[in-house]
């Protein structure tokens, strides 16, 4: 395990308030949708609609001090350049990110409009990663990897703290799961604060990289993904964040399109909260749990809301969203 619950709890204190103590309350009306005692924790009320600004600004505040860098660059379907975007312009640090040129046009124009200088390559996420690892060495720029990088980790993790911090129990967090940043963090300080309480990951059956590879114990070969969950979409699997997961992670589960689609219907009508597919995956994992958290007290992380009207209308109307 490479993340330090007393560097999680530093961090904490040396964070931008916007993104700390974001709503966790009871939602009884989705709860009894789904016939669990269910928890909402929002990371969507900040500049950057996403919790991906906790994992930056322990990264950006790394290099501040240090001195190590005054310009970074990153690979990100979006929420991780939007946040870097937005910690740099406030420290004075360029950013650059280099995205794949079929990612979200919404998320592209929010980095452009935080500040950042996007480059767009074509292919999936890892094609813009090398592109972006090539940037940087030809640059100096400083790679900021999103969970190769412990601090995006360790920023995270910040959110578990927060629900440690629940009165009463606390059954099970259901996680989403991309590149393992997310949950790793949350697992961490949740085995280190409240041991009791079940961590579960889950992901998109049609992107299921490190949901596979956890099972196996190794990085397994997985096609293309084919997902509207564009913000958990990898197909590779870092094997350092794997061996994180392994201590802290009790299962991890895979739920269908469908699935997500009628989880954020849910939430929306019954919490009142546009959130995008990747968000939506811990009610998609109670909604086709079978069972599983029938009278349960249970957490949910709403990751991110970076979704158009018009692709959250086509999805939960019935619609394709975008092509």
């Amino acid at each position: 395990m490479r993340l330090d619950l007393a560097r999680i709890l530093v961090a904490r204190t040396r964070m931008n308030p916007v993104f700390l103590d974001t709503p966790q309350y009871e939602c009884e009306p989705l709860g009894d949708a789904l016939g669990c005692r269910l928890i909402l924790k929002v990371e969507t009320l900040n500049p950057v609609r996403s919790f991906k600004g906790r994992g930056t600004e322990t990264v950006l505040n790394r290099l501040h001090d240090s001195g190590a860098a005054d310009a970074v660059v990153c690979a990100s379907a979006g929420n991780l350049g939007q946040a870097l975007a937005f910690g740099g312009r406030s420290r004075g640090i360029g950013v650059t990110v280099v995205a794949s040129s079929a990612a979200n046009p919404l998320k592209i124009e929010r980095m452009k409009t935080l500040g950042a200088n996007v480059i767009l390559v074509d292919g999936e996420i890892e094609q813009a990663l090398e592109a972006a690892t090539r940037y940087a060495a030809e640059t100096g720029a400083f790679l900021v990897e999103d969970s190769r990088d412990v601090d995006t980790c360790e920023g995270a993790a910040t959110i578990g703290v927060e629900l440690a911090d629940l009165p009463g129990e606390l059954d099970a967090v259901v996680v989403s799961l991309g590149a393992g940043a997310m949950a790793s963090g949350v697992g961490h300080a949740l085995k280190s604060l409240r041991r009791g309480t079940e961590v579960i990951c889950v992901q998109p059956e049609n992107a299921p990289a490190m949901t596979l590879a956890w099972r196996a114990g190794r990085p397994v070969e997985v096609g293309v993904p084919d997902t509207i969950a564009d913000g958990v979409a990898g197909r590779y699997v870092l094997p350092e964040v794997l061996d994180d997961l392994a201590s802290v992670v009790d299962d991890a589960v895979l739920v269908t399109e469908d699935g997500i689609v009628e989880a954020m219907r849910l939430i929306h009508v019954h919490a009142g909260l546009v959130v995008e597919p990747a968000a939506a995956l811990g009610v998609a994992s109670i909604l086709e749990g079978g069972g599983r958290f029938d009278g349960r007290t249970v957490a949910t992380i709403l990751c991110g809301s970076n979704v158009s009207p018009t692709d959250f209308d086509g999805w939960t109307r019935g619609g394709r969203g975008r092509s």
